[in-house]
């Protein structure tokens, strides 16, 4: 009886993702504000032997509580891998560096040699990444396997300075072993843009080691792409690739093709919502019939694909008798298209390894065509000075690479200064991007967006609101202040109808499903703490907040992310609802 009571116990403790040498107190929801507040946790951490593992994702974590957690993992030169994702929620921005010094210098103290090291969901911005720049560097990260730094507003400058960190660690662990050989690296929703993930790529092809890259919503469009796809070929055990929600066009799409094609390993390829366009795709395909023997997931969803070159892709993972999922959803098939390729699918015995096509945008017709050569142009201007900017890199990039053997340094190529730009913001917000812009900023925006249009003008709104900040007062006036001036100004117009902008704002948040199929957005706080101030002003309409107020008080899981925002709101919508 007590053998079977033992064995329970053990496979419980199996179940719930208990690890040797691990110590959870993961998702407790703990506000742990000074040294007092973790007490039994520091005291746990010091009885226990041979600690290798500390998860704290799920709580809130103070400096000095902080500094107290780094004390007692002094001396654990055992210790392996750091979870601490989502550990510093409602905390100030400022406080999240000097707390993550703390426990950098308590494992470079205790002589850790750490595999994986995940801060992800902890919006610590470029001085966050400061904050582990010295633990990166350090031979405590000599020995790093996955690295983890999902939605954490890095932005540009903290790109860079992780690729450098990351560059220099490789550096000096060659010089004393085995080289760092990073396996995992996982940095979606950063805002990286073309110079931070051009950055990133030399560290992976310097490094070489890669299995996985995910790097999904960063703004990065074909400079970035073809700086992505060069780093790819030099790692040939790559394994997943996930650049989603990127912009590639025909060019980054052809790059990151050619890159693919001698790669052996590739298993998923998430190139969704990249608008990879009928060209790329057809060269995907190319690339995939000729190689990828073990490729077991392709998604080339929202890619404005047409019927021939889906068809095209279809033919190719015919010879791939490992695939699980062919995702081509949401392109320009039309009905006739989408039967076609169910029929082709059908006919080869794989028809459950097809996505639903529920979301397909229907045949492009002339309009749309038009449409796509006004976007074509727009994106080659946004451009233009890049490329000339990438061909300077490129020939820096090329005397480096024949001094490589010599020890030289990879160079983080630098930013060249470029004149405001509104359209540049609204297409990839971010808050330098919105300062830049000047004091007329407001006036800019206001002129750039058709405020006749109510669904383009919420578009505007949440890109604006995006880049909101509690933590940076001129960040966030200057967010205000372009929220304020677009929004009365198309209040005050005749022609715009306030009830389609509040229906296309509760669209674009999925708080509704619209009839368009139309994407939602991803949800972030700055949408909500944005709106909350629209609210409170005059030229917002009283009759909108009661509808705001009923869809904001119903269970949505685009919410879930934003609890303490959504509440706010959620409260000042109730007092502008009863004071009208």
């Amino acid at each position: 009886m007590a053998t079977d009571i033992v064995s329970q116990l053990a496979d419980s403790l199996a179940k719930a993702g208990v690890e040797e040498g691990e110590l959870s107190y993961k998702g407790q929801g703990r506000k742990l504000d000074d040294s007092k507040s973790v007490e039994e946790i520091v005291k746990e951490i010091k009885d226990f032997e041979g600690l290798q593992a500390l998860r704290l994702e799920g709580n809130t974590v103070g400096v000095e509580a902080t500094k107290a957690i780094a004390k007692a993992l002094e001396t654990k030169s055992q210790f392996k891998r750091c979870f601490w994702s989502d550990m510093f929620t409602g905390r100030l921005r400022s406080e999240i560096p000097p707390a993550l010094n703390s426990l950098g210098d308590a494992l470079m103290l205790a002589g850790a040699k750490l595999t994986v090291l995940d801060l992800s969901d902890n919006a610590f911005g470029p001085d966050g990444v400061k904050g582990i720049e010295q633990l990166l560097k350090s031979p405590a990260c000599y020995t790093l396997q996955e690295l983890r730094l999902n939605n954490c507003g890095m932005g540009i400058g903290g790109g860079k300075i992780l690729a450098t960190s990351l560059i220099e660690c490789h550096k000096k662990s060659s010089g004393e072993g085995p080289p760092l050989s990073l396996k995992v690296f996982v940095a979606g929703r950063n805002r990286l843009e073309n110079d931070g993930a051009t950055a990133l790529a030399q560290s992976f092809q310097l490094m070489g080691s890669l299995e996985e890259i995910h790097m999904p919503q960063n703004g990065i469009n074909h400079p970035g792409v073809t700086a992505l796809a060069k780093a790819v070929q030099h790692n040939p055990n790559l394994r997943t690739l996930n650049l989603n929600d990127n912009t590639f066009t025909e060019e980054g799409a052809i790059a990151m093709a050619k890159a693919l094609k001698d790669l052996r390993s590739i298993q998923v390829i998430n190139f969704g919502d990249c608008l990879v366009r009928p060209v790329g795709a057809t060269a995907i395909a190319e690339t995939v019939s000729e190689g990828l023997p073990i490729l077991k997931e392709l998604n080339l969803s929202f890619g404005e694909i047409t019927e021939e070159a889906a068809l095209a892709v279809a033919h190719a993972v015919t010879n791939k008798n490992q695939l699980e999922k062919l995702d081509l959803n949401g392109n320009y098939l039309g009905e006739d298209g989408c039967k076609a390729l169910k029929d082709f699918m059908k006919g080869m015995n794989m028809a459950e390894l097809l996505a639903s096509l529920s979301d397909d945008e229907g045949e492009p017709g002339d309009e749309d065509e038009d449409d796509d050569d006004d976007d074509d142009e727009e994106e080659e201007d946004d451009v233009e000075e890049e490329e000339v900017e990438e061909e300077e890199e490129e020939e820096e990039d090329e005397e480096e690479e024949q001094d490589e053997n010599t020890g030289s340094k990879f160079s983080t190529p630098p930013s060249a200064p470029r004149p405001p730009d509104v359209s540049s913001f609204l297409s990839f917000p971010s808050p330098d991007k919105l300062l830049k812009l000047g004091a007329k900023r407001a006036t800019l925006i206001e002129q750039q967006v058709d405020v006749a249009d109510a669904r383009k003008t919420a578009e505007a709104f949440l890109k604006i609101a995006s880049v909101y900040t509690e933590d940076n007062n001129e960040v966030k006036n200057a967010v205000l202040e372009s929220v304020d001036a677009l929004l009365k100004k198309a209040f005050s117009t005749n022609s715009f109808q306030g009830y389609n902008f509040v229906s296309s704002l509760l669209v674009l948040l999925g708080l509704i499903k619209s009839e368009d199929k139309v994407k939602p957005v991803l949800v972030v706080a700055g949408h909500l703490q944005a709106l909350e101030h629209a609210v409170h002003q005059d030229y917002f309409p009283k009759e909108s907040v009661a509808v705001l107020e009923a869809f904001m008080s119903r269970h949505n899981k685009s919410l879930e992310s934003s609890g303490s925002s959504r509440h706010k709101l959620q409260f000042t919508l109730q007092r502008a609802r009863t004071e009208s």
